[in-house]
């Protein structure tokens, strides 16, 4: 009877599980693209590339001169109006370099658009059209709200197609890849492709929570990883985009590394949690306000620190002037410090900035995830993005593409780790990298100047 009753029970608890799952499982998303799609616009760019050529043929006694030649390069993308004046939302990237934009409604009515503000680091950038009539506007949510596993719809303009939409759901939240100090992406496995860009991930309430901004492909198109900036994040330098043209950080003053299982032990921290401070600079907020070497940041402004990239994205966003309480772990204990937040300036340092300072290399860091797929598995790298004429590592043979793994020896994963190490030597002293080119790796040694 005991059995029989129990088999009773786990039947209907499993029935009300089915039925729970099954009703929160849209039917359509009809219902959300007949309210917003009209919201959502298309945006052509056109740049002009100079280019020096070479006359040919080139006759023996004529003077040699380059010929500057122009072409005209066309692009897509997406973005959303935000604002029934005509203020859209789109991707810094999208508009880059744009001697001409042009906005397409769902009417195929077509504007010119002017460029009101961008902020590169965030790849956000809020551009406007003078329409002779009010524009449907798309409401903006709250990306914090999402979980993983929610439902979002993605439309855009993907290879030049149109208003088209794709479906999925996120798939992960807090993603670092890399492309700036202040990654955050959403990821989702809704169909994002080639001219997405700009556009907006709708949650079931038909609100904006997300911008669509990059994808992982080995094949240029959709695999089911997509990136998206969490639409909380533009909300932050919207006023400063609208206002200013351009957005006004805070700064703190330290350069923080991971926390890693064992550093933590090490340093007798319960849980891994929190940004290790590696380096303080002179007269910053952080010296002044007493934060030391070896320090973790474990709680800013009330809110726990529970990753080195969170610390980033809640300085910049914090007003200038703003005091700030911070949470320090030291020495087996917990401390709180008060700073005074101040202007983040073009001479203050980033790692990226010190280390093309002293080696001449462009970098940013490279997702595990992205290194995982050159057979780098125990986390991320130091992508080289290019090197400066004439510097150390130019001299060195060091390429565009070469990936750093290990900086003296010492494993790095992130710009963040590279920089304090390098900021370490004085001239004369030698650095060797290690490095994956290609399929190999290779040792190389630079001495600095």
């Amino acid at each position: 009877m005991k059995k029989r009753l129990s088999l009773a029970v786990t039947a209907i608890i499993l029935m009300m599980f089915s039925l729970t799952s099954a009703s929160s499982v849209p039917e359509t998303f009809s219902g959300i693209v007949k309210l917003r799609a009209k919201s959502v616009v298309n945006i052509s760019t056109t740049q002009i590339i100079k280019e020096k050529t070479k006359p040919f043929p080139f006759l023996p006694g004529t003077p040699y001169r380059d010929e500057e030649k122009k072409l005209r390069r066309q692009s897509l993308g997406s973005g959303f109006i935000i604002d029934e004046e005509g203020y859209i939302l789109t991707n810094s990237h999208v508009i880059d370099k744009a001697e001409d934009i042009r906005v397409r409604l769902w009417d195929e009515t077509e504007y010119k658009a002017t460029v009101v503000g961008r902020d590169q680091k965030t790849d956000i950038a809020l551009i406007k059209v003078e329409a002779d009539r009010p524009l449907p506007v798309a409401p903006l949510g709250d990306s914090d709200a999402l979980e993983v596993g929610d439902w979002i719809i993605a439309i855009g303009n993907p290879f030049g197609l149109g208003h088209t939409v794709t479906a999925g759901i996120v798939s992960a939240k807090g993603r670092v890849l890399g492309s700036g100090p202040y990654d955050d992406f959403i990821q989702t496995d809704a169909a994002i492709n080639p001219g997405n860009s700009g556009g907006p991930l709708f949650n079931l309430n038909a609100e904006v929570v997300g911008i669509s901004s990059a994808i992982f492909s080995t094949s240029g198109g959709n695999i089911g990883i997509g990136f998206a900036i969490p639409i909380n994040l533009a909300k932050d330098i919207l006023f400063s985009l609208k206002e200013k043209g351009f957005v006004e950080r805070g700064w703190l003053g330290v350069t923080v590394q991971k926390v890693t299982p064992e550093i933590a032990e090490s340093f007798g921290l319960r849980d891994r949690h929190g940004a290790l401070v590696t380096d303080v600079t002179k007269d910053s907020p952080a010296d002044r306000a007493g934060i030391q070497r070896g320090d973790i940041i474990v709680g800013y402004n009330g809110k726990k620190i529970e990753d080195m990239h969170e610390l980033p994205r809640l300085v910049a966003s914090t007003p200038v002037g703003a005091s700030v309480n911070l949470k320090i772990f030291r020495e087996g204990k917990e401390l709180e410090l008060n700073v005074i937040i101040e202007k983040l300036g073009k001479g203050i340092e980033t790692p990226e900035l010190v280390i093309e300072k002293i080696l001449g290399l462009r970098t940013k860091t490279m997702h595990p995830a992205i290194a995982e797929q050159l057979g780098i598995r125990d986390g991320g790298a130091v992508l080289i993005l290019g090197v400066i004429d004439n510097s150390p590592a130019e001299r060195q043979n060091i390429q565009k593409g070469d990936v750093i793994l290990e900086v003296n020896r010492k494993r790095v994963t992130s710009t963040e780790e590279m920089a304090s190490v390098i900021k370490e030597l004085d001239k004369g002293d030698t650095v060797l990298l290690l490095m994956k080119r290609n399929r190999g790796y290779v040792y190389v040694s630079i001495r600095l100047e």
